[in-house]
């Protein structure tokens, strides 16, 4: 599951500031740049371009971008100076639908030579290296690990922020596979409707349901994680499920779980190919703003093993002790 999020990075130093009170200039140019982003005047945003920077991104592909961004983010809303880092003035951005770092840089002429969007990460959030709450597994019988461990080859997510500890989990037959004849179908998938639980106590804080479940082989890029619950620990780890079969969830948001109760059923809703348990754990609710937090189980059997405080990698087989 890959967080699609458009950003525009173009790096172009040019001298260095480190006051943290707003110049004039940016502040002219960064207010210019909202009233013409939100009157949708994307030709004036690529005239107060540099021209390098008009160069590197064309007037269609200017146009493009904040074409993009509109439709997922919405109108600027407030926008408030935060500091300056190396040559970009950065904004705390509310837009309508999202709250992202907007952070421009000019040059001596005051034109825009370097823009770049991301999510705007409060610098107060707890940092967390790996998880404090003891955790089992969120499901019964062996499932297999399709993509787990620190390295882009075990697994993708490495290259998000908020998922890079993320696991991508199945159930296999003796043979490899994850279907049981030709895969065409959900229930053809052995995790498909196979219960998924709490592997603590918590606070579910977010539920997402109602999203169609997939045709195998085909995604849903609209909502990437589908259907979505998120348990918050003791110790404000935020656990993350995502994928869960339509309607299946029986949880509700402020509700208190204990280790071992039902959340709801394996699905393949969301940005999945095939029926799946997508997990990971977080420091803050909000995906866009959150980092991940290395996941260990307290105790597991893997390949047939007992392990303690263990961090399955790619191509694992793990379950509960019996």
């Amino acid at each position: 599951m890959k967080n699609i999020l458009t950003i525009l990075t173009f790096i172009l130093l040019t001298n260095f500031s480190f006051a943290q009170s707003e110049k004039e200039t940016n502040k002219t140019v960064a207010t210019n740049f909202e009233n013409n982003y939100n009157t949708d005047n994307f030709k004036e945003i690529f005239e107060s371009f540099s021209p390098e920077m008009q160069s590197a991104l064309p007037l269609d592909k200017t146009t493009d971008f904040l074409i993009g961004l509109k439709q997922q983010a919405g109108k600027i809303i407030k926008r408030e100076f935060v500091k300056y880092e190396q040559s970009y003035a950065s904004y705390k951005t509310k837009f309508e639908r999202a709250l992202f770092a907007v952070n421009i840089s000019i040059d001596d002429n005051s034109k825009i030579n370097g823009l770049f969007v991301k999510p705007f990460k409060e610098d107060n959030l707890p940092k967390l290296e790996r998880n404090k709450t003891k955790l089992t597994l969120p499901f019964y019988e062996e499932w297999t690990v399709v993509w787990g461990g620190d390295t882009k080859e075990l697994n993708y997510h490495v290259e998000s922020e908020a998922q890079k500890n993320a696991f991508d989990l199945v159930i296999t037959n003796d043979k490899g596979n994850s279907f049981k004849t030709d895969g065409k179908k959900n229930e053809d998938y052995y995790a498909f409707g196979k219960e998924l639980i709490a592997p603590c106590n918590g606070e579910i804080v977010l539920v997402v349901d109602g999203i169609k479940d997939n045709v195998p082989g085909t995604l849903n890029p609209i909502y990437i994680p589908g259907n979505t619950v998120i348990i918050k620990t003791e110790n404000n780890e935020y656990l993350f499920f995502a994928h869960f079969k339509q309607h299946s969830i029986v949880v509700k948001q402020g509700q208190k779980v204990k280790q071992g109760q039902l959340l709801g059923l394996c699905g393949n809703s969301g940005n999945s190919s095939e029926a799946h348990l997508h997990f990971h754990i977080q420091n803050t609710e909000d995906m866009n703003l959150a980092t991940g937090v290395k996941c260990y189980f307290d105790k597991i059997q893997v390949d047939g093993q007992i392990k303690t405080d263990y961090s399955p990698i790619q191509k694992n087989k793990i379950s509960s002790p019996k």
